[in-house]
C-alpha cells in the first residue's frame, strides 16, 4: 500500500498533497528495563499459536473489535543459530507476529495444568468467530480451511447494486454444528450448505450459519451464498488506507480490500495469513471490460449480448489481495525478464498518457530479481484506476495504481511502481503471519522503492534513511514500535513504512550488504507461498549471518526509544514532541 503525491519525502505516505496529523489517541505505558527500552523474558513455548475468541452459545455476547491489550516490549531469544537449517528450525520453535505480553506468548505463572481440550472429532461445536489476531480478533473464522473461492458477479453499472452469488469449498478442522465467514453489508438472499438451506444470523461484519446437519470432522462441505452486492459500499480509515472496499470509477468498479475490505465484497475468511485460489465469473455489458487476479480463462458471450469473463487465480490469494475491476479498458501485454507475461489493464482515455511510466516494468522487474530473486507469479501487470482516491495497492500479480501516479513526476512514478511491485515479493507471496508483522511487508517495499529511487532520481539511500532516524522516536510515540502498533488503527502509520525500512536498513549496516543480500533471498525463498511472522524472520537472519542477532533486532522492533544506528554514531533521533 502506498499513497502518493508531490510533498516532502516523509510525508507523503499517509495523505496526498499534505502532511497528516497523527493520532494521538493516548499516552503508552511502557516497560523501561534494559537497553533501549528492551524487557527480556523467557523464550515461549513451541508454535504458540493464535488464540481464537471464544464462540459463545449467544450471539450478541460474543468478542467484539475493539479489544486491546497491554503493551509490553519484548526481547528476542536465540542461541547457536548458525546456517540456514538452524534458522529454519528456530523458526518452528518461536512463536510469529504479536508479542503483545507474556500471556500472548504462552508464558504463564505458576499454578495447575489446564484440562487438555477436547478431541476436534467428538460433538460439533461451533467454530470461532476470528482467528485471534489481536489486533483484528474476529478477522479470519475458526474450524474450517478454505480450498476454493468461486466468485459470481453480475455486473449492471456504476454504483448500482447487482446480483452476486460466492461459492465456498472447505474443509472442516473440527466437528462443526455452525461457523462463520466474515461478511459486510449488501443484501443477503440465500444460503445453502451442500444444497440444502442453512439457517443464519448477521452478527455485525459476521454471517454466522448453521447447517441443516452437523458437519464432521475432516469433512468437505460446499457453502453458496446468494447475495445483492453494494458496488458504493465502503468504509473509511484515518490513514494510509483513507477509503477502501468497492472504488467507484467513472464507468464501473476496482476493488481496494487492504486490511479487512474483502468482507464488503464477498463473504471469506478475511485475514492476511489465509489463503485460497480464486475463480471469477464477471457478466457485463458488452462495451465494459473485467479483469482480475490471474489468468483470463474464457470470455463467452451470452445470448442476451452480455459478456462472462473467466479469471483463475493461478496462485491462492489472501482476501485482502483479492481485485476484480470493470470498466472500458484497453489490455496492454507485453514481456518481462525470460518472458514473463506482462498484462497492463488501462482505461482507454489514459493508454497514451501512462505509457512512459508504464513500459518501466520489465525494468524494474530485473532490478528486483537481482536482489529478491526469480518473480514469484506467473504474471505481472499494473492496473490502472481512473480514480481520484490517491493510494496504490498491491493486489495479487496485478499491482492498482491510481491515474495520479501515472501522469506526474517520474521520480514519484517509480518509487510507487517499484513500491507495489516488491510488495509482490514481500507481503504477498510471503504474507504476514499476524496483522503485528506488517512491518516485513511495508518495511520491505519502502526499503526497495528508497533504494532504487536513490539511483535513479530520487533522494539519496543514506539521506532518506537518517531523515528517518531522526524522526524514529516520534513515530514509536506517536503508533507504538515496527512489531508492536499501538491498535489497529495505528497500522499503516509512518512507523510502518519509512520507519520499518530502517530496521532492515540497520540490520544491513550490522551484517554486511553482502550477508543482507542473503538474507533476503533466503528469505523470499524459504517461505514462498506461506505464511511468516516476526521471529521467523530474526530466527532466519540468524541463522544467515552466523550469530545471534535477537539482542540486536529487540530494540528496533520493541523498544521505546531508536537504538543507535550501527556506523554513524553521528546519527541522533530528534526531540519527541506532544
Amino acid at each position: 500500500m502506498l499513497v502518493h503525491g508531490r510533498v516532502p519525502a516523509y510525508d507523503r505516505v499517509l495523505v496526498h498533497g499534505r502532511v497528516p496529523a497523527y493520532d494521538r489517541l493516548h499516552v503508552r505505558r511502557r516497560v523501561r528495563a534494559g537497553p533501549c527500552g528492551a524487557r527480556r523474558l523467557p523464550v515461549p513455548p513451541v508454535n504458540a499459536p493464535l488464540t481464537p475468541p471464544s464462540p459463545e452459545a449467544d450471539l450478541p455476547g460474543r468478542p467484539r473489535r475493539d479489544l486491546r491489550s497491554r503493551r509490553t516490549v519484548v526481547a528476542l531469544t536465540l542461541t547457536g543459530a548458525v546456517g540456514i537449517t538452524g534458522a529454519v528450525a528456530l523458526a518452528g520453535a518461536l512463536p510469529s507476529g504479536d508479542h503483545r505480553g507474556s500471556a500472548r506468548l504462552g508464558i504463564h505463572a505458576p499454578g495447575p495444568s489446564p484440562a487438555p481440550p477436547a478431541s476436534p472429532a467428538t460433538s460439533p461445536s461451533p467454530g470461532a468467530p476470528g482467528i485471534g489476531d489481536p489486533l483484528m480478533p474476529l478477522d479470519g473464522n475458526g474450524g474450517y480451511t478454505v480450498r476454493r473461492y468461486t466468485l459470481d458477479f453480475d455486473w449492471a453499472a456504476p454504483r448500482t447494486p447487482f446480483g452476486a452469488s460466492t461459492t465456498i469449498d472447505a474443509t472442516a478442522t473440527q466437528a462443526l454444528s455452525r461457523f462463520d465467514l466474515d461478511f459486510a453489508g449488501n443484501t443477503l438472499r440465500r444460503v445453502t450448505v451442500d444444497g440444502t438451506p442453512a439457517h443464519t444470523v448477521r452478527d455485525g461484519d459476521e454471517l454466522v450459519v448453521t447447517p441443516s446437519r452437523p458437519i464432521p470432522h475432516g469433512g468437505t462441505f460446499t457453502v453458496r451464498v446468494d447475495y445483492t452486492a453494494d458496488p458504493a459500499r465502503q468504509r473509511h480509515r484515518g490513514d494510509a488506507i483513507a477509503d477502501y472496499g468497492w472504488v467507484p470509477t467513472p464507468d464501473g468498479t476496482v476493488l481496494y480490500p487492504q486490511p479487512d475490505g474483502a468482507k464488503m465484497i464477498f463473504p471469506v475468511d478475511d485475514h492476511p495469513s489465509l489463503r485460497a485460489p480464486v475463480t471469477f465469473h464477471i457478466t457485463t455489458p458488452p462495451d465494459l471490460g473485467a479483469v482480475a487476479n490471474g489468468r483470463l480463462v474464457e470470455r463467452v458471450r451470452r445470448p442476451d449480448g452480455r459478456i462472462r469473463w473467466t479469471y483463475d487465480s493461478e496462485h491462492p490469494v489472501a482476501a485482502q489481495l483479492v481485485q476484480m475491476a470493470i470498466g472500458r479498458f484497453a489490455f496492454v501485454e507485453s514481456a518481462g525478464p525470460r518472458g514473463l507475461p506482462v498484462r497492463d489493464v488501462v482505461p482507454d482515455g489514459l493508454v497514451t498518457g501512462t505509457k512512459a511510466y508504464r513500459a518501466l516494468t520489465s525494468e524494474h522487474l530485473a532490478w528486483l530479481e537481482r536482489r529478491l530473486g526469480p518473480y514469484p507469479f506467473r504474471r505481472y501487470g499494473v492496473l490502472v484506476a481512473d480514480t481520484d482516491l490517491p493510494v496504490a495497492l498491491e493486489t495479487q500479480s496485478l499491482s492498482v495504481m491510481p491515474r495520479a501516479d501515472l501522469l506526474g513526476d517520474r521520480v514519484d512514478a517509480e518509487r510507487n511502481l517499484v513500491h507495489e511491485l516488491a510488495h509482490q515479493w514481500t507481503g504477498d507471496s510471503v504474507a504476514i503471519r499476524r496483522w503485528s508483522d506488517l512491518w516485513l511487508s511495508e518495511g520491505h517495499a519502502r526499503f526497495y522503492e528508497r533504494l532504487y529511487s536513490g539511483t535513479h532520481g530520487g533522494d539519496s539511500f543514506e539521506s532518506a534513511m537518517r531523515t528517518a532516524y531522526e524522526r524514529h522516536d516520534q513515530w514509536r510515540h506517536d503508533d507504538g514500535a515496527p512489531a508492536e502498533p499501538d491498535g489497529d488503527t495505528h497500522l499503516f502509520k509512518q512507523m510502518r513504512y519509512d520507519g520499518s525500512a530502517l530496521v532492515l536498513y540497520a540490520l544491513r549496516e550490522k551484517v554486511g550488504e553482502e550477508t543482507f543480500g542473503r538474507i533476503e533471498r533466503t528469505w523470499v525463498t524459504t517461505y514462498q507461498g506461506r505464511a511468516a511472522g516476526t521471529h521467523d524472520f530474526v530466527a532466519l537472519a540468524s541463522g544467515v549471518a552466523g550469530q545471534d542477532l535477537s539482542t540486536f533486532l529487540t530494540p528496533w522492533l520493541y523498544g521505546a526509544h531508536t537504538p543507535p544506528m550501527p556506523g554513524h554514531p553521528d546519527w541522533h533521533p530528534d526531540p519527541v514532541r506532544g
